[in-house]
């Protein structure tokens, strides 16, 4: 660990403050805060509930010195995670002296217990099923509203796959783009094709059609 800490400085890494957490944005924050915490060899710290004893009755100089510098990191754990909460929520935790129960607490708080994460996933999905393309929408803003649903799902623990995705937008365009989809599936394998590449093909044939229109107006102007 240590020598990851030394590889860390030497590269002269350098990061942004850390997120802060104002209740709301647990989910995100939490896997921004991971990151954050595993760039400074901090994400250990915050999960383990180890109690910092000096177990030996004469420690060598080595041992001393490794009981030092896990104190320090403790410390520097705790601090982070001061860092990354709002004023209002450090209210609430100033009181705890580990970084594990202050993390253990935000989660209990804020992401809620098993049972709560079932039920939020359960409205996901069922989101995620009923969703269809509304009648203003374009093709990426479609994508764009049903990749916020499937993100939430993710962060959750909840997999969607890229086939489960591709099915998802054939089935919810509107009636004007069946066309599309059937030359589509007569000249491609949707079933190997990503959620990418079906969005970029689509919004690729919409985009020819316009062009193939406002040629047709451009040469009757010119008539």
């Amino acid at each position: 660990m240590v020598s990851e800490l030394l590889f860390v400085a030497a590269a002269g890494f350098n990061t942004s403050a850390p997120p802060v957490l104002t209740g709301e944005n647990y989910v995100i924050w939490s896997v921004k805060i991971r990151s954050y915490l595993k760039a400074y060899c901090l994400r250990e710290v915050v999960e383990t509930s180890e109690d910092l004893i000096q177990h030996h009755a004469n420690p060598t100089l080595a041992q001393i010195r490794q009981f030092e510098e896990d104190k320090a990191k403790r410390y520097k754990a705790l601090s982070s995670l001061h860092s990354a909460i709002s004023d209002e929520i450090f209210f609430r935790i100033m009181h705890l002296d580990s970084p594990k129960e202050v993390w253990d607490h935000l989660k209990d708080e804020f992401f809620g217990s098993d049972r709560t994460r079932h039920i939020q996933s359960l409205n996901l999905s069922r989101q995620f099923e009923m969703l269809r393309m509304e009648d203003d929408e374009n093709i990426k803003e479609f994508f764009r509203r049903m990749m916020s649903i499937v993100n939430q799902l993710r962060l959750l623990g909840k997999a969607v796959t890229e086939e489960k995705l591709v099915h998802k937008i054939l089935v919810s365009l509107l009636e004007k783009y069946e066309s599309k989809i059937s030359s589509l599936e007569d000249s491609r394998d949707i079933t190997q094709m990503t959620m990418k590449e079906l969005v970029n093909i689509l919004e690729g044939l919409k985009q020819r059609r316009v062009f193939r229109q406002r040629g047709v107006v451009d040469s009757a102007l010119v008539a």
